[in-house]
């Protein structure tokens, strides 16, 4: 790993551990966790690693090697309000574990991701190592639902985003050749094998060439509108409600907001349109997956693509033209945006016979709309893998 050469080039030594988080991919399930819908998930064989060393006078030291600049604080005395750089998941993440259990030992490391950031929950997958690293080093044991959570926290309450748990949970319960079935409403989830009766898959990453950024970006606004949504439906019908942010559409039968959704903004109608039948698609693409039925589960996925576009209105447009491909092109079962959907990647289930002929057509096709990204647009094919690990 370059990580533990970069390790040794710093400290003069050889790194004694070494920790690996997946990334993500959320097929069917996307812009629902966060008011506590279901998902379906796949970690993939690219992640994040970390090298490093405890440090016994609980001082953190890190650096990326996608990143310039190191990072320093002492897993006492975290900053409290954020700086504003690429380690604020992670000083977040320390009050968070902190908050739980003793630290006494810091951690120097070095951090090293395998494809480009953006779309495949880069940040949580960072978060989740991080914490599988000091949580070693101090040798504490929170649950995996305890992890989840700290890594969710730290987004939420350090950095500002209004993320649910969606990547996390893949991140942390998810295992090679099966499906993670979420509920995050109560966390029940399922590992539904890879049927016998299933064609073969490969689970292909197309990067725009455009990265984002979560916290700069719309994601907010869009659970906002969708919590707005929740909260309107439930005075019209006269259910108790509560605080703004305790507010789910999880909350509301769907009986509720077919009678009165034309009461709602259009905006905010949207927004529900897009919860309501994700929740449909999750639970039908379960099902398909059961059934060894890639097909039918990779119509689904191209669906919620759709009403990612349509219904939650995000996408740029190097990601709609992306996605515009995907759906025209032989060999992909299905597919959508990975991720919050405003720039970085799609996702698609392709037949691994035709992975040839996919990275060709779907490379002309979308430089040929944007010919200035030649050289950052990139394909990358993986395999399911099992979530993270020491």
């Amino acid at each position: 790993m370059v990580c533990q050469e970069r390790f040794f080039e710093i400290y003069k030594r050889v790194p004694e551990r070494l920790a690996f988080c997946p990334y993500r991919i959320c097929p069917i399930g996307a812009h629902s966790d966060h008011n506590l819908g279901k998902i379906t998930g796949l970690a993939i064989d690219k992640g994040i690693h970390i090298a490093y060393n405890v440090k016994t006078n609980g001082v953190v030291e890190l650096c990326s090697l996608q990143f310039g600049k190191r990072a320093q604080w002492h897993v006492r005395e975290v900053p409290k309000h954020k700086q504003n750089d690429w380690a604020d998941y992670l000083r977040g993440a320390t009050i968070k574990l902190a908050e739980k259990y003793p630290l006494h030992c810091g951690l120097s490391g070095v951090i090293e991701g395998s494809l480009p950031i953006g779309g495949l929950s880069s940040s949580a997958a960072v978060v989740l190592v991080f914490l599988k690293a000091l949580c070693d080093v101090n040798d504490v044991h929170p649950t995996p639902l305890e992890l989840i959570m700290m890594s969710v926290g730290a987004e939420n309450d350090y950095v500002g985003v209004s993320s649910g748990k969606l990547d996390q949970s893949c991140e942390m319960y998810s295992q090679k050749d099966h499906l993670l079935y979420l509920d995050t409403l109560n966390d029940e989830y399922e590992l539904i094998p890879t049927s016998p009766l299933m064609k073969p898959y490969k689970i292909a990453i197309f990067f725009s060439g455009v990265e984002r950024t979560l916290a700069g970006s719309k994601f907010n606004m869009r659970v906002d509108e969708l919590r707005s949504a929740a909260y309107a439906l439930a005075a019209y019908a006269g259910i108790e409600y509560g605080k703004f942010n305790e507010t789910n559409m999880r909350d509301i039968p769907r009986s509720v907001y077919d009678e009165y959704r034309d009461r709602l903004p259009r905006n905010w109608q949207l927004r529900a349109e897009h919860w309501f039948t994700e929740f449909d698609r999750v639970q039908q693409g379960a099902e398909a997956w059961r059934r060894g039925d890639i097909e039918e589960f990779g119509r689904l996925s191209f669906e919620s693509g759709h009403s990612s576009i349509y219904n939650w209105e995000t996408g740029s447009p190097e990601l709609k033209k992306l996605y515009e491909i995907l759906t025209t092109t032989d060999g992909v079962y299905g597919g959508r945006f990975s991720g919050a959907g405003f720039k970085g990647c799609c996702m698609a289930l392709v037949d691994p016979a035709f992975v040839d002929h996919i990275r060709q057509r779907v490379g002309d096709e979308y430089l040929k709309a944007f010919p200035e990204l030649r050289g950052k647009y990139s394909v990358h094919i993986c395999d399911s893998a099992d979530g993270v690990r020491l």
